[in-house]
């Protein structure tokens, strides 16, 4: 997930905060989890479960006052009097989402993707796992370059096609929910992946080179397993006898990535598009005027020059967009926010300094990596990593320290373990439930688990023995 305001969050000072009061906000987070664990039995949306918990957390944070009420005060002295909830949503995010879906969804309408697809399928010559593997590596690409949420639409957009004209869509849950995991390891590539890496190799001095030459070689093998796992557990096999891989040759040969363009010059348009948002995103960091505006305007500004084309219809995308999905984000940045101000975040991070000891050690090391990967699972990962990485900067940890990795491993993998761990799997299932797909909190971490435990197993052997 993306930074939030911390230009206005940094100006918010905690006041004294009570054990019990923290205890009754940690019991409250406990219990929304859960919640969310059966929404299935409560026949309700995930927005609407986590926006009640937002109300609730809003209401006791101001009964207790532990909410920062009154105007604040920008660098230019100037004071801005916003609702204490707003600056706790992590804008950023929403913008890509919206932006992103957007961007797409208009320029899904000139063919592009079904002509990508296409092409891609045709690739495959028609086998599934074949197509598997060039989504999943595609996916580790795109999330390394781009961002998580961005690369999973779009991924995402192009399984769909692929599978839909090859006539497996029974496969499709297999497709985008290893897709989703994958996101979250494309995310450890480089120092600029995720925010987490930002916030950790910033405080650690790790350097891009560095943290690339030594991420890549989890990153790489970790992919490999994921994808391999994901063919044994949903059953993509590779087509086995010579008269099916003819048919299915065959058939591929049949498919006219043409067939969707309906204008050229719009195709030609979507794609140099496509191209430089593409470009665009992945050096907004270093782009003069556009670094300072973020991610989500380069989506929000993207998605506008494509709304153009429709500009007599684009309340049809508007429509289009899954609200429900914004107001889930919201809704969960907003309960974060009120239990960071009850000291929850810092009581996760005494605990996980308690297990980590006064003395660097393997059962330490390890003890965070597991710890930061739960918390993250379940809270947003960037403060997390904030507040383990002053932590360890407090200790005058070493930049060589494995205890680096250790959180920067453990906040990145962690998403992978619940559908509210990161924004990108979150989206995955959204993508899912599109496809008419059932996947509910406990049916991800049915699925998920399996992974992430080999993930993060894998995470663990890396970072004691070989950083």
């Amino acid at each position: 997930m993306s930074a939030p305001i911390n230009s206005l969050n940094s100006a918010i000072q905690h006041t004294a905060v009570s054990p019990e009061i923290t205890y009754l906000f940690t019991a409250i987070l406990a219990l929304m989890i859960l919640t969310l664990a059966f929404e299935e039995k409560i026949h309700a949306k995930k927005s609407l479960i986590v926006l009640v918990y937002a109300v609730i957390s809003l209401l006791l944070g101001s009964y207790y006052h532990l909410l920062p009420f009154g105007d604040i005060i920008l660098p230019n002295g100037h004071h801005l009097s916003i609702p204490v909830y707003i600056p706790g949503i992590d804008w950023g995010v929403i913008a890509i989402i919206v932006g992103s879906s957007l961007f797409v969804d208009v320029t899904s309408r000139s063919g592009l993707f079904t002509y990508v697809a296409i092409k891609l399928t045709k690739a495959s010559k028609g086998d599934t796992l074949n197509l598997l593997w060039f989504y999943g590596i595609m996916t580790v690409v795109f999330s390394a370059v781009l961002n998580n949420v961005t690369a999973m639409i779009i991924v995402g957009s192009l399984t769909g096609v692929s599978l839909k004209k090859l006539g497996k869509e029974d496969k499709l849950l297999g497709f985008l929910l290893v897709e989703g995991l994958l996101t979250n390891i494309g995310g450890l590539l480089t120092l600029i992946s995720s925010v987490p890496n930002i916030i950790v190799g910033n405080a650690a001095n790790i350097s891009f080179v560095t943290f690339f030459v030594k991420a890549s070689p989890y990153v790489f093998v970790a992919t490999i397993i994921t994808i391999f796992m994901g063919s044994k557990l949903f059953g993509i096999k590779k087509i086995q006898s010579e008269e099916e891989r003819v048919l299915s040759l065959e058939k591929v040969k049949g498919f006219d990535e043409n067939d969707g363009i309906e204008s050229t010059s719009f195709f030609y348009f979507a794609l140099v598009t496509l191209i430089l948002f593409v470009a665009t995103i992945a050096t907004t960091s270093i782009l003069p005027v556009v670094k300072e505006l973020g991610m989500g305007f380069v989506a929000l500004a993207f998605a506008t020059l494509m709304l153009i084309q429709y500009k007599s219809k684009v309340d049809e995308f508007y429509k289009a967009i899954d609200w429900d999905l914004i107001g889930f984000f919201m809704a969960l940045f907003v309960v974060i926010n009120v239990m960071e101000h009850a000291m929850v975040l810092e009581l996760i991070g005494k605990g996980i300094n308690f297990i980590i000891g006064s003395e660097e050690s393997l059962v330490g090391t390890g003890s965070l990596l597991v710890s930061a990967a739960v918390a993250s699972s379940v809270t947003d990962n960037i403060p997390l990593a904030a507040m383990l990485a002053k932590i360890l900067g407090a200790s005058a940890t070493p930049s060589t320290s494995p205890l680096w990795w250790a959180v920067i491993f453990g906040a990145n993998l962690g998403g992978n373990i619940t559908p509210i761990g990161s924004a990108s799997t979150l989206v995955a299932v959204t993508i899912i439930h599109k496809y008419k797909i059932e996947m509910s909190f406990i049916g991800f971490v049915k699925k998920a688990l399996p992974y992430a435990i080999v993930q993060i197993s894998l995470a663990l052997v890396y970072v004691l023995f070989f950083l």
